[in-house]
C-alpha cells in the first residue's frame, strides 16, 4: 500500500500549526471554547500515523470501517488511549464492524441505521456516541437527513431508538459559502437541544469556530494531500 508522500516532520509540524490557528481564534472571539481537533488519517497507512501518534495527538477520523479494520487495532495495542471517529458514509452491513472499530459515529442519516446501531451496541453492550448527518445543502449526491426533518429524526433516535446523540454533523457544498451552512446546522442543534457540532475541515475550520464547532475534522492541513492508493 503506497501513502501519500508527506515527511514525518512535515506532519508533525503541520499538526502544531492548527492547533495553534485554532488558539489564535479562539482567542480573537474572546470565548472560552472546548475543540476537538480529529486528525482525518483516512488513505494514510499506520506509518503516517505513528508520528503523530507519538506527539501526543489521540482523535481521528476514518471513512471507512475496511480500512480502519486494517490499521486501527494493531496501533491500539500500543497507544489505548485512541478516540476513533467514523467520519464517511455507514452501509448497514458494517454496522457491527463500525461498533467495535469505532468510539464515535458521525454519520447517522437514515432511520435504518439508526435500528441496526441500537441492535448493535445492545448486542456487544458498547455505548458509542453519535452524531446525525445532516445534508445542509440538500445535495443529491450526498449523504446525510434533510434539514427540516433533523430536529424529528433526532428525537426519533433519542427516544424510540435510546441512542446517544451528541451533535450535528456536516459537510458543505464546496461552491457555497460554508458560514451559511455552520449556522444552519448550529440553529438546528440548538432547536434539537444539542450542543456538539462537527463542522468544518481544511479550508474553512476557522470560519466553522466562529459558528460553534466543537469537532473539526482536519485532513490534509495535517497529513498533506492524498495521492491515489494501489
Amino acid at each position: 500500500m503506497i501513502g501519500p508522500q508527506i515527511s514525518t516532520h512535515d506532519s508533525v509540524n503541520a499538526l502544531q500549526d492548527v492547533s495553534i490557528k485554532i488558539e489564535k481564534k479562539i482567542a480573537e472571539l474572546g470565548k472560552s471554547l472546548d475543540i476537538t481537533l480529529v486528525a482525518v488519517s483516512k488513505a494514510f497507512n499506520a506509518q503516517k500515523i505513528m508520528p503523530i501518534l507519538e506527539v501526543g495527538h489521540r482523535v481521528f477520523g476514518e471513512n471507512r470501517v475496511q480500512e480502519a479494520k486494517a490499521k486501527w487495532p494493531m496501533l491500539r495495542q500500543t497507544f489505548s488511549d485512541i478516540e476513533l471517529h467514523l467520519i464517511g458514509p455507514l452501509q448497514s452491513n458494517k454496522a457491527a464492524e463500525a461498533v467495535q472499530l469505532f468510539d464515535v459515529i458521525e454519520t447517522v442519516d437514515r432511520e435504518k441505521i439508526a435500528m441496526v446501531l441500537a441492535q448493535e451496541m445492545k448486542k456487544y453492550d458498547k455505548h458509542l456516541r453519535l452524531y446525525v448527518q445532516v445534508n445542509t445543502g440538500s445535495e443529491l449526491q450526498k449523504a446525510g437527513i434533510p434539514p427540516q426533518d433533523t430536529i424529528a429524526f433526532v428525537k426519533r433516535c433519542q427516544t424510540f431508538h435510546h441512542l446517544n446523540i451528541e451533535g450535528l454533523m456536516c459537510i458543505p457544498p464546496t461552491d457555497e459559502n460554508p458560514g451559511l451552512h455552520f449556522a444552519l446546522l448550529e440553529k438546528l442543534g440548538r432547536e434539537a437541544g444539542l450542543s456538539k457540532f462537527s463542522m468544518g475541515m481544511s479550508k474553512d475550520f476557522e470560519t466553522a469556530i466562529a459558528f460553534g464547532s466543537t469537532n473539526i475534522r482536519i485532513g490534509s492541513a495535517i497529513f498533506g494531500c492524498r495521492s491515489a492508493m494501489t
